[in-house]
């Protein structure tokens, strides 16, 4: 949806790319104009998610093998006794450096650090890289991550019925007893639902600084989406990265440390 803040408004920007300096109370007047509309979406968001505590579900194999850091598991033994499992499916590049891995998912991966909130409702969370455990494994201990994580090469396929390998996705599974149920899934922009850096961005005026937005002219949008070189890289690998390598971690995920 375009921006419907005024004509006037809109003339009176600044044209090194700032917003219009106004008084409180006309900030205050278009700030509640905003806020309405963010209430409204608000709900629309909840209403999206009763109806997703709606959805029917579908059966698994619970028995599907996964590698963990003991060997096979089953996708039952991951749940880890809880009744509900989100799992996020992790892209992967057989045999490459932490540099050359998904920033995407590496985007992901690192938004999740307390995990103590989703048990306290009983959900389980865990990675299932699309990879070879050993060298994976490497790699989140690169990025010093401590979520529980497993492989599910062998089985994606299965796993990922109907949708495409080798993409991210977030599934949810529900447990009853022995047998494992699918809930939910999505991919693709689905997957902001783990992050908070980009909620935050779209509480800042530049936003996320990419042309894919609908700023105004003059807006600074040096991070390219359509490039993903640039959309969460830095100087040739994942922004995050940096401090891992300023802290002698190696690159090398295919030996271990």
């Amino acid at each position: 949806m375009k921006n419907d803040l005024s004509e006037a408004t809109a003339l009176a920007r600044n044209a090194q790319g700032m917003p219009a300096p106004v008084d409180r109370a006309t900030f205050q007047a278009q700030m509640d104009e905003l806020r309405a509309r963010e209430k409204a979406h608000t709900r629309e968001g909840d209403a999206i998610a009763a109806a997703r505590r709606r959805l029917p579900m579908v059966e698994v194999d619970p028995t599907t093998e996964l590698i963990g850091p003991d060997g096979p598991v089953t996708l039952l033994e991951t749940f880890e006794g809880r009744r509900q499992l989100l799992a996020y499916y992790f892209m992967w590049r057989d045999g490459h450096p932490a540099a050359e891995q998904c920033e995407g998912c590496t985007w992901c991966g690192g938004q999740i650090l307390e995990l103590s909130y989703l048990h306290s409702r009983d959900i389980t969370y865990a990675v299932f890289c699309q990879g070879p455990y050993q060298e994976s494994r490497r790699y989140r201990d690169f990025m010093g991550w401590d979520m529980p994580w497993y492989s599910a090469k062998a089985s994606v396929d299965t796993l990922l019925v109907g949708r495409q390998i080798g993409s991210m996705h977030l599934v949810s599974y529900l447990r009853d007893g022995d047998r494992v149920f699918e809930t939910y899934w999505t991919t693709g922009r689905g997957v902001e639902a783990m992050d908070y850096s980009l909620a935050l961005m779209d509480l800042t005026v530049y936003g996320r600084q990419h042309p894919g937005e609908d700023s105004p002219p003059g807006w600074p949008q040096a991070w390219r989406e359509e490039e993903p070189t640039q959309y969460w890289r830095i100087d040739g690998r994942p922004l995050s990265q940096w401090s891992r390598i300023e802290a002698g971690r190696s690159d090398d995920l295919t030996t271990a440390p």
